[in-house]
């Protein structure tokens, strides 16, 4: 069946969620974002970009915030193919996502480029923060090589 409008189709699929608890949870989302991105055709740079992308942002929920969820969906939509990971966090949330985001900064003990280093690897980034809420959302994204009709 043709599609009448002017707007190309977009198909979202939600593909899986992790809870994140434990340390064993933040593996187990990164090996979930690399198999998504390599069963996608990804390139092996890609995959490991977003993989160490959701490496970082989980770690970051085990330490400010003790426990959120990584959700993973994968879109279809002109012509690309864009997967997304969206880290979420009920925590204190962020004072300041401006500082929080350059090289060096740091509101606990660590060295201050987690978040400014996620952002380097994926092709999109956001941050919304407010006290008992942060959601991360970092994707990667390609040509497709499967057409859809």
């Amino acid at each position: 069946m043709a599609n009448s409008t002017s707007q190309p189709e977009v198909i979202d699929v939600s593909e899986s969620d992790v809870d994140i608890t434990t340390t064993t949870d933040i593996v187990i989302a990164r090996q979930n974002g690399r198999r998504l991105a390599a069963n996608h055709a990804f390139s092996k740079s890609q995959q490991t970009r977003f993989a160490t992308a959701i490496s970082e942002l989980t770690r970051n929920v085990l330490t400010y915030a003790v426990k959120g969820k990584c959700l993973f969906s994968v879109t279809y939509s002109h012509q690309k193919t864009i997967i997304t990971a969206k880290i979420i966090d009920y925590g204190p949330g962020i004072k300041s996502i401006e500082q929080a985001l350059k090289d060096g900064f740091s509101s606990g003990q660590g060295m201050g480029l987690g978040l400014p280093g996620a952002k380097r690897l994926v092709d999109s980034f956001t941050i919304a923060s407010k006290p008992g809420f942060t959601v991360v959302e970092v994707s990667v994204s390609q040509q497709s090589t499967v057409r859809r009709s």
